[in-house]
């Protein structure tokens, strides 16, 4: 079986894609249109801190410049950011650092059209926002509702950092917006799952039923503050204190995805997303998790949907059924939809 590729281009190498012509060049598309439709739980557009947004979230771009170049070989069977480059990896954090004060930099790119361009051609019918936001000096969630708003084809979270003054307010006020969830990354956000201000959330999105997705676990990339704020046993607390709640375990733990798929076995509020994962991991996720509560992410613009969608086919070739519950089945449940 191939799991390594020269380039993005390269998959269409498997049955699922193919190559077809555009005025800027070959897209990567899906091959089949009732491959889909699929629901991607797990995307961002350009995030922006500590002046007002600077990026025009409405701009078409021709190209968008995700932070794993479309150029770079991928091995489907590894962690998803083990493909990237030492260069890259600096550009990336540069990018995600240094840039997000300002429209300029690869981010300029990752604007809604450009996310909504590649859904099209990859049968993607919905995408979930995740913005980010600090206690002050950021606006994530308020920007990308207000750029989502009457787009059947986006449901957007809302973010609160649990230091935000008048929390409450202000997630009422993003619920009041659209906000269809909450999104928490301890890792950025500087706070472990299991604070006492963060269980606070939960606690107001149990009695609002909205879901919380966090990031969870240490990706190996991560500052060793991050790492030590992610590590999956902390998670447990929030899941078991918080039954109300339903939590989906952003990146299905990421390197420590097997004491997360642990969780999901326990905890009957606990979801998994599989975005950034290997394939090996994939398919185990796939045999041993409750199969009504996994879901299918990509981490856009990070990374191309199509590597995600790649793992997920291959991971549930001859399992119609199975494939249609990872794709959108059970994203529509867990939405309400």
């Amino acid at each position: 079986m191939t799991i390594r590729f020269e380039c993005l281009a390269d998959l269409a190498r498997l049955p699922y894609f193919k190559l077809e012509a555009s005025p800027t060049g070959e897209r990567l598309v899906l091959a089949d249109r009732a491959l889909g439709p699929t629901i991607d739980v797990h995307t961002h557009l350009a995030l922006s801190y500590l002046f007002p947004n600077r990026v025009d979230l409405g701009k078409t771009w021709p190209e968008t410049e995700h932070y794993l170049p479309k150029t770079q070989p991928i091995d489907l069977d590894v962690y998803i950011n083990k493909n990237f480059s030492p260069a890259q990896l600096a550009a990336l954090e540069h990018d995600l650092v240094w840039m997000s004060t300002t429209g300029r930099g690869m981010r300029r790119t990752h604007t809604l059209p450009n996310l909504a361009r590649e859904m099209s051609e990859l049968s993607v019918s919905q995408s979930i926002l995740l913005p980010i936001d600090y206690p002050i000096f950021s606006r994530n969630a308020e920007n990308w509702l207000e750029v989502a708003k009457g787009r059947k084809d986006f449901v957007c979270f809302g973010s609160v950092h649990p230091f935000r003054p008048g929390l409450e307010r202000r997630l009422d006020h993003q619920v009041a917006m659209g906000a269809r969830g909450i999104k928490v990354h301890p890792a950025v956000q500087l706070v472990g799952p299991e604070h006492p201000k963060a269980m606070r959330i939960y606690q107001l999105a149990a009695a609002r039923k909205l879901p919380i997705l966090f990031h969870c676990g240490p990706v190996g990339i991560d500052k060793p503050s991050g790492r030590r704020l992610t590590q999956v046993h902390r998670y447990e607390k929030p899941i078991a204190e918080t039954p109300d709640c339903t939590f989906v375990l952003g990146h299905s733990g990421a390197l420590q995805w097997e004491e997360a798929l642990g969780l999901a076995q326990k905890y009957p509020n606990v979801w998994l997303e599989t975005s950034s994962q290997a394939l090996s991991a994939v398919r185990r996720i796939l045999a041993e998790a409750p199969k009504d509560r996994i879901l299918y992410g990509s981490d856009w613009p990070f990374y191309h949907q199509a590597i995600g969608l790649a793992k997920l086919f291959l991971a549930t070739e001859g399992n119609d059924a199975l494939r249609a519950a990872v794709t959108h089945q059970n994203a529509r449940r867990l939405l309400g939809m």
